[in-house]
């Protein structure tokens, strides 16, 4: 951005300041031909990873489900030679069958010391991305920001599920619910708190809250104890080839696979003895069910469920996760743009070897895609920490090869066989 008519046109704009964004950047600095004054990455908040901290802070997270193997810098084991640099191996807590989790603590200061260490928030424009369109009579993409037009040579998209929270159909118009992630205010004084949902949030949530009044926790499902998101296989290349990739870029059978290997609304066992010695001291209460309406009375709000057990609280806060990214408004815009491909239920169509959102026509655009958006390529992990390391190898890849005339061949920069 120079003058009020003329753009500076970048090497690479990622869209999106958050885990995917800040590891991508690091692979754009380190592996293609790019330098600092060529990249940026757009993002709306106020520093990098400003969201994952938020979120991470409103659900009461103590340690990542992740082991300390994924984290945002590009050094295979940076985060346990961080902690070992500063006495601080005791955050690094024992998983059963997998390597240690980090404390959220841990984590965070690991990847503010990589953002600072690589000047990596010099990078950062802090705006939000209206809409994208290819530059006319040249190659290359311009994003409509906040802050005016910024044009580049490639652009990946690495943005998460934007703000969007499921809210469902029976709390509308009704005072006294809460979304966990959309304003809540967990040292609120009140003596019993609802909490809506099944998964890892809800969980941990719950623990924490009973730590200073009576809790009840409603979950649709029983409740499922898995370690991780996926089975570590579908963290490798080679794993996802050989069980994903056989299907169409996509087809909804390759939505059937992910769905069936992502353990969404599952609990890992960690949080399992906590949980048990709270239901077992009587501050939390399990009840499952699905809600058939909500009714607020002198200032409580009471949940009446399909087979007649009815919930009173002072709040109900819903630990029920995003609306689905594929339908964003923000993507519906840049898809109608750009004319590009969409599957099932509006998945994006990418080139499995270089994560290019494909068009309809088969002519090329330079938008690569990371993070949830991509889970019909990248599969099951595709939102998580290694699934930014996956779209990592490959689009960095592709563009180091596009920018030197060579054909992409699909290959990993860091190998052919990625086992972290």
């Amino acid at each position: 951005m120079t003058t009020r008519n003329s753009t500076r046109k970048f090497g690479c704009v990622i869209v999106g300041g958050g885990i995917h964004g800040t590891y991508l950047v690091q692979r754009l600095l380190e592996d293609a031909p790019f330098d600092k004054s060529t990249v940026r990455i757009v993002d709306p908040h106020d520093r990098l990873l400003a969201s994952f901290r938020q979120k991470a802070r409103a659900c009461s997270m103590e340690f990542l489900r992740s082991t300390f193997v994924h984290h945002v810098g590009t050094e295979p084991f940076g985060l346990e030679s961080f902690a070992e640099a500063n006495n601080r191996e005791d955050e690094l807590v024992p998983t059963v069958d997998y390597p240690p989790r980090p404390s959220l603590d841990l984590f965070l200061d690991y990847s503010e010391y990589v953002i600072d260490r690589k000047e990596l928030g010099s990078l950062h424009r802090q705006a939000a991305v209206n809409a994208i369109r290819e530059l006319p009579g040249e190659t290359g993409l311009r994003l409509e920001t906040t802050v005016g037009p910024i044009d580049t040579e490639y652009c990946i998209l690495a943005i998460g599920h934007g703000g969007r929270y499921r809210w469902p159909d029976w709390t509308a118009g009704l005072d006294g619910i809460e979304h966990v992630w959309e304003g809540f205010d967990p040292d609120a004084s009140v003596d019993r708190t609802v909490v809506v949902g099944g998964g890892i949030t809800a969980a941990q949530l719950t623990c924490e809250l009973s730590e200073t009044q009576s809790v009840a926790l409603l979950s649709r499902h029983p409740l499922e104890w898995e370690v991780s998101e996926a089975d570590p296989p579908w963290i490798n290349w080679s794993h996802i080839e050989r069980n994903l990739h056989v299907h169409p870029p996509g087809s909804s059978e390759r939505f059937d696979m992910i769905s069936e290997a992502r353990y969404d609304a599952t609990i890992p066992p960690y949080l399992y003895d906590e949980f048990e010695n709270r239901t077992d001291d009587g501050v939390v209460t399990l009840a499952q069910g699905a809600v058939d309406s909500a009714t607020v009375e002198d200032e409580s709000v009471r949940l009446s469920l399909d087979h007649g057990l009815q919930l009173l609280g002072d709040r109900v806060v819903l630990a029920t996760g995003f609306e689905p990214v594929f339908d964003h408004p923000f993507v519906d815009r840049i898809a109608d743009e750009l004319e590009l491909a969409r599957g099932y239920r509006g998945m994006p169509v990418l080139d499995d070897n270089t994560l290019a959102w494909q068009r309809g026509d088969g002519r090329f655009v330079p938008l690569y895609v990371s993070g949830a958006l991509a889970l019909g390529t990248v599969g099951p992990y595709a939102p998580n920490v290694p699934g930014a390391r996956r779209a990592g190898d490959r689009i960095t890849a592709t563009i180091t090869q596009r920018r030197s005339g060579e054909d992409n061949t699909g290959t990993s920069v860091h190998g052919t066989e990625v086992s972290d």
